[in-house]
């Protein structure tokens, strides 16, 4: 069982506000801290797995650290957490929530945990996607009866029938948190990719 804590990379460019969420989150996250945009690429890599990101930062912005992130192809979700009131410039952003500051210890608890919840729908839909195909091809190759007889194939079947139900579980609990927009915007995004 993985009882590693999931990473957060904090880029804040006022230290004690980056202090005060590194507090918050200590404990039940593996926090990490950048007080700048280049301290951040340097500290971002496969193991993180939230990045709260400041966007008007000197030297590099957050929206450069951004694009850097995404050009870098790191599998990560990246929360903006800023003074900067969202305009029509965030709409080809690739984040995947957006908080105006002040912040409280609730609202970045809770950004997290959907930000995690969804990389876990990602995750599930992947696997999902990959033994519906693999069931798909044996049932356009194989007869009924070699399906039938496959221990394999009866396997894959319960596979896919608990993972179905996981799938439909998560999505469940990602709309009960009130991210029905951005589950959206995930699933148009996974589908742009393709």
């Amino acid at each position: 069982m993985d009882t590693e804590l999931p990473s957060v990379l904090i880029v804040e460019d006022e230290p004690d506000l980056a202090n005060l969420y590194t507090a918050w989150l200590a404990g039940e996250y593996d926090v990490r801290t950048a007080y700048d945009g280049p301290e951040a690429l340097d500290a971002i890599d496969e193991a993180i797995d939230v990045v709260l990101l400041d966007r008007r930062m000197p030297e590099l912005s957050g929206d450069t650290v951004l694009e850097t992130i995404r050009d870098r192809d790191l599998d990560c979700r990246i929360a903006m957490v800023t003074a900067v009131e969202p305009d029509f410039d965030i709409i080809g952003m690739g984040f995947d929530d957006y908080l105006v500051k002040p912040v409280s210890k609730a609202e970045l608890h809770h950004v997290i945990e959907q930000l995690l919840l969804r990389s876990t729908y990602d995750e599930q839909l992947r696997t999902l996607f990959a033994l519906a195909s693999k069931k798909a091809l044996l049932d356009g190759e194989k007869n009924e009866a070699e399906l039938a007889a496959s221990r394999e194939y009866d396997e894959l079947e319960d596979r896919l029938a608990v993972l179905r139900t996981r799938v439909d579980e998560t999505v469940a609990a990602v709309l009960e948190g009130g991210d029905a927009r951005q589950l959206s915007q995930d699933i148009a995004r996974g589908a742009s990719e393709e």
